[in-house]
């Protein structure tokens, strides 16, 4: 690991793409008109000018935006197993327990927060870095690459599967990214928001001189410049101790594309400030998602929507699980409506069978909505299941057991 920085870059010399610094710093309209104009090479950077939540959410629907298309990639390295030293209690990222780790309250906080926006509610969910991946491929949370309804199942989904699966590595974000490239592609165009929660840099070894690019880091690049060429906002949030200090030269400094896609944000610092719970989640949302109006907005103005090109799909790997373990399908409440990743889908296989529900003492206090973590729990479903009455509104089935819920039962 080590700062993405290489005489290369300043000197004006070339890797595969040409990492031109020379930059204005406008951003909006005046960024989209200088790539569209002077092609990739013209770019200019759209800066973090958001304040708040609401000026997030209005800036989405002035720019058009009604449907938020997210994919979400999971780190599984073995590096998660050391990088929550400090700030995890030496525990590591992917930990099981009474509380929410790092990765299952990214997903909360940024599923919360984008639902809103998603018409069809299902999320195409990977994960990589582990023993069946390394930095070659990515799996889906279920066989036959089917979504998650909604971020409660792939929050559901990610705890099935961290048991069972053994960490590796090294790290590379191109095979997630061109997987994400794949499925805006297959859309026809639509714009999708890939969000990447990780534990740290692109590996870069020993062996790699200053001036130089690992092969990981190289590939990142590039997918990251391809990336631009569709209406795709990539988001990476860091989780556990870093270093960062690539992942920041990534933001700011790859003006060879042809718009600002990808924001890094740390979710570490944002988290262990002293201020109140749902002024952090708040803070770290909109963080995530501020450059998001300018970036669709680019991606408009480019004439990047509405377009397919024949992007080569890359091959999407099983869940590498048991083979008695059993899979808690996708609901297909809302597939006839899906906008998006559904048609690119295979038929559910007859073989993924509901799982039985999980006990409340598996995901957490007892007392505590297994979906947001911050209310008790106050409604129970007709399955037996609880969760607080803000995260039930909008539920068509059961998070813990996939089962259609016809009765709401209040509490207190």
């Amino acid at each position: 690991m080590g700062v993405f920085c290489s005489k290369e870059h300043q000197s004006g010399g070339r890797q595969p793409h040409d990492y031109n610094h020379n930059h204005n710093h406008n951003n909006g309209a005046a960024a989209t008109a200088s790539a569209s104009k002077g092609g990739k090479n013209r770019y200019a950077k759209i800066g973090d000018d958001y304040n708040t939540l609401d000026q997030v959410t209005e800036a989405l629907a002035h720019a058009g935006l009604e449907s938020s298309n997210l994919i979400v990639g999971i780190d599984f390295t073995k590096s998660n197993e050391w990088t929550g030293r400090m700030s995890y209690n030496n525990r590591s990222l992917h930990a099981m327990g009474n509380a929410p780790n790092p990765y299952e309250q990214a997903i909360s906080i940024i599923g919360r927060t984008l639902a809103r926006f998603d018409e069809d509610n299902l999320i195409p969910c990977f994960g990589f870095g582990d023993t069946t991946t390394h930095d070659q491929s990515v799996f889906s949370f279920y066989h036959d690459n089917q979504p998650c309804d909604g971020f409660e199942q792939a929050l559901a989904r990610y705890r099935e599967l961290v048991p069972q699966l053994k960490l590796a590595g090294p790290t590379s974000f191109a095979p997630i990214i061109e997987t994400a490239i794949g499925i805006v592609d297959a859309s026809g165009g639509q714009y999708h928001v890939l969000l990447i929660i990780a534990d740290g840099q692109v590996t870069r070894s020993i062996e790699t001189g200053n001036g130089q690019l690992s092969p990981q880091e190289r590939e990142t690049i590039e997918a990251i410049v391809k990336a631009s060429d569709y209406p795709l906002s990539i988001v990476l949030v860091g989780v556990g101790d870093g270093p960062w200090d690539m992942m920041r030269q990534f933001d700011d400094n790859i003006p060879s594309r042809a718009f600002d896609n990808f924001q890094f944000v740390n979710f570490t610092q944002i988290m262990s400030r002293p201020i109140p719970t749902s002024k952090k989640e708040a803070e770290f949302a909109l963080s995530a998602l501020m450059e998001i109006p300018e970036q669709f907005k680019a991606a408009m103005s480019l004439q990047l929507l509405g377009k397919r090109r024949g992007f080569p799909s890359r091959p999407v790997l099983p869940p590498p699980v048991s083979d008695r373990q059993q899979y808690s399908g996708c609901s297909s409440v809302k597939q006839a409506q899906s906008t998006s990743y559904e048609a690119s889908l295979k038929a559910p296989s007859a073989s993924h069978t509901p799982s039985a529900p999980r006990e409340d003492n598996d995901i957490g206090d007892p007392q505590t909505c297994p979906i947001c973590w911050n209310q008790e729990k106050n409604l129970a479903f007709g399955c037996g299941h609880q969760t607080c009455s803000d995260c039930a509104k909008d539920l068509k089935v059961c998070p813990m057991c996939q089962k259609s819920i016809s009765v709401r039962l209040k509490l207190y």
